[in-house]
Formats: C-alpha cells, structure tokens, sequence
C-alpha cells in the first residue's frame, strides 16, 4: 500500500543541524570541565529526539544532585535556544530534502514532529522559507509518542500510508509505538546507535525516493 502521508524529525533527517545543538550543550556544561561535558554530549547524542528540558532536568540531577525549578528550567532553555537558533536557521538542508518536498508536496500530507520547542520549530521553519510544505510543525513539551498518535487521531490517517522519517531512537520508537513505516536517515552522530539497524535507510532524499518505490510505498 502506497504511503500518503509522512511525519519528518527535523534536526538531521530537513537540516544539517545535529551538531549545532551538540555544539551549544557541551558550551553550556564545559564551565564545569571537560568530564562534564563530554557526558552530556555522549548522553545528547545517545538521547537524539528527547527534549532540552528533560535533558537539563537529567543532567542538573545527575551531575550536582539538583532538582530544577521551572523558573531555572526555562532560563537554561532560554539560553540554550540563544546559542542555537540561528545555527540552526543557517544549516545546510540535508541533500535533496528541498527538491522532494516541492516534488511530492501536491502528492503527500506532510508534519513535523519534533524535540524542538514547538514555538522554536515553526520560527525556524518560517525563517528556512519551508513552512508552507506541512500541515504543521509539533514539538515538545509534548514527546513523538503523542504527536504521532494525536496526527493520526485528528486527521484520521491510516497507519499503513504514514511513514516516519527519522535519525533518533525516539523517532524509531514513535513510529513502532504507532505502527508506522520507518526509514532512517543515517548521519554522523548517530552510526553507533543504529550499527545493528536493518530497516529502510537512506542519505539522500534522492535515495530515499529510490527505496520507496522499489518497496511500492511510491507509485
């Protein structure tokens, strides 16, 4: 059954901008050493997909056995979001992903579901010119899990025609969750996760468009 509808991540799977907010995590924690620093970025990329807040909350516990308020909380993200929004703004487009949502746009529903703070994905979408390709652009406070089932819900869509394009173990894990196609798009930081991966994968939107329709989710 040929697929209709698609829910995109954005960071690695639209933009080259993985290593933009590992960039800015490690900024933030290196101010407690080099160890720190290291195990946030090792936790960041072994969590690709959960959101900053439950990152910061993580790291704040584990590392000075500290519960943040919701006041602190929010001053860390904000932070976060200064040294990385435009970052992300200016990073490359993943190859081909422009080229497919313009080819397949008429064709396709298309969402994004994201960690990214919903408010932040759709400044950066506006600002990438992309906006007008989806439905809409979801992002935390709410976790994949709930987007992917509440898309599915409100729009009634059929599981069998929604794929999920992802580079994170939380986007696998919302798409199996939901019962949806899956293919991964393979990057730098994310080859140690999924060395034992066999599904659908694919570098370029190019290549992607090649797997689909030999697996006849294309016509």
């Amino acid at each position: 059954m040929p697929i209709r509808n698609i829910f995109f991540d954005f960071d690695g799977v639209l933009a080259e901008s993985v290593s933009a907010k590992t960039d800015a995590f490690k900024e933030m924690y290196l101010p407690h050493g080099e160890d720190i620093a290291k195990s946030v970025v090792e936790y960041h990329i072994n969590h690709g997909g959960v959101s900053r807040f439950q990152k910061f909350r993580h790291w704040e516990k584990e590392f000075f056995g500290k519960d943040l308020s919701d006041v602190e909380l929010n001053r860390m993200a904000n932070r976060f979001s200064e040294l990385v929004l435009q970052k992300v703004i200016d990073s490359k487009a993943v190859p081909d992903s422009l080229w497919f949502l313009k080819k397949y746009a008429n064709t396709l529903r298309f969402w994004v579901i994201t960690g990214t703070p919903t408010i932040e994905i759709e400044k950066i979408a506006v600002s990438r010119g992309i906006d007008h390709y989806f439905e809409g652009l979801h992002g935390s406070p709410e976790n994949k899990r709930y987007w992917s089932e509440y898309l599915l819900d409100t729009f009634d869509l059929n599981r069998e025609e929604t794929l999920f394009l992802g580079d994170a173990t939380t986007d696998m894990d919302a798409a199996q969750f939901s019962n949806l196609h899956f293919a991964l798009r393979n990057n730098e930081e994310n080859k140690g996760l999924f060395k034992d991966y066999t599904g659908l994968q694919f570098d370029t939107f190019k290549q992607l468009e090649k797997l689909l329709i030999e697996q006849k989710l294309l016509p």
